[in-house]
């Protein structure tokens, strides 16, 4: 099969988990089945960012199949216009797959698109408005183009036949991976003090580890976390990190409003070659989010041996089953019981952390990787 891989999440200055879970799928595919042509397709800007940025995910198995056409021109005449996709990136391959929602006019050949959740929907209010906006207009079309629709979880399948139940016969369950080259239990202590270091951390911390945003639900976090350091005294840091993304003003503001400036830390956004150590270094990982499609963080975590606190709420037991503590994501109250238990419990920790790493060996790129192979079989 010839294989075109849309590489728009991988070109990305920073890179989300969409991206993440998209480099994982295409190495691991085009590294099994190399008897496949494989190709990454993208508008090339001329200083040549992102032939750079891409080839970190290229090797030697995956090609490039780049345009110079001015990527913001494409996308201003597209939404305009019905601008065929081919008339970039040719005619030529099997399977084009799309890893961000929206499959483009033209594709010649057969389509995939990975449809992550469905936030927008559910939670209209913690989405960016144009990222709103586009899926208001695109999805739709978008799942009807589609040969195969494509999520990351058995939560996401049921929300996404809410909204649009015509499409189920065309939607397949392909569960994300974790990267246990980048994501492993730490134990040099030395490459852990100085990742420490570097983001201002000092003693114990709780951490989170994702995008600074509502749907995060750090507003709650935060009010736990106040109720809890009251509780115990010298309590471990929160250590917030990640990139800003929307509507975070609030999130800051809950900070300075209970003064807990010198307890909670906000660092940059966190290189991927410091993300195990800063994991590892962590007494636990929270993650009580709202709305999950997946829910990459807490996996990754649990891979570190890093005792996981998450929300019950959509995916998120589906991917930590029993080897979380598990809170009302609503409920203040909970969510700080759930830092009273991790902070107390140290038998707890040691468990969760053993079955943690358990769990997460059960989720690689490997298999998903031949999950999706199989996807593309059944349509050529």
């Amino acid at each position: 099969m010839k294989i075109t891989f849309d590489a728009v999440p991988l070109i990305a200055d920073k890179i989300t988990g969409i991206g993440w879970c998209e480099a994982g799928q295409t190495m691991k595919l085009a590294e099994l089945y190399p008897e496949n042509r494989c190709e990454y397709s993208f508008f090339a800007d001329r200083k040549g960012n992102a032939v750079r940025q891409i080839k970190q995910f290229s090797g030697k198995n995956i090609k490039l199949n780049t345009s110079r056409f001015p990527k913001k021109l494409y996308r201003l005449l597209s939404v305009l216009l019905p601008v065929p996709y081919s008339a970039f990136f040719g005619k030529k391959s099997d399977i084009t797959h799309f890893f961000n929602y929206i499959i483009p006019p033209g594709v010649k050949g057969k389509t995939v698109v990975t449809v992550h959740d469905m936030v927008y929907k559910a939670f209209p209010e913690t989405v960016r408005g144009r990222t709103r906006f586009m899926l208001d207009a695109g999805l739709k079309k978008s799942l009807k183009r589609a040969d195969i629709v494509v999520t990351d979880s058995e939560f996401s399948r049921t929300e996404i036949v809410k909204y649009f139940s015509w499409c189920e016969d065309k939607l397949r369950v392909v569960p994300c991976g974790v990267d246990t080259e980048r994501f492993h239990p730490c134990g040099d202590s030395q490459k852990i003090a100085d990742v420490k270091a570097s983001l201002g951390i000092e003693g114990d911390y709780f951490l989170y580890l994702g995008t600074i945003e509502p749907r995060k639900n750090l507003e709650r976090l935060i009010s736990a976390y106040n109720a809890f350091s009251k509780k115990v005294g010298n309590s471990p840091k929160l250590v917030l990190a990640g990139g800003k993304g929307w509507l975070y003003d609030g999130i800051f503001s809950r900070v300075k409003s209970l003064g807990l400036e010198d307890k909670v830390i906000f660092t940059k956004y966190v290189p991927s070659e410091d993300m195990n150590a800063l994991m590892c270094g962590s007494l636990a990982f929270v993650f009580p989010s709202l709305y999950e499609g997946f829910g990459m963080p807490p996996l990754e975590a649990m891979a570190c041996g890093v005792p996981v606190l998450v929300s019950g709420a959509a995916s998120l037991p589906e991917v930590t089953g029993d080897c979380a503590v598990i809170v009302d994501p609503y409920d203040v109250k909970s969510i700080a019981r759930g830092l009273y238990r991790l902070y107390t419990d140290e038998a707890l920790r040691r468990d969760l952390s053993r079955r943690g790493i358990e769990r997460a060996k059960g989720f690689t790129w490997d298999r998903s990787a031949q999950m999706l192979h199989d996807i593309y079989k059944e349509l050529v």
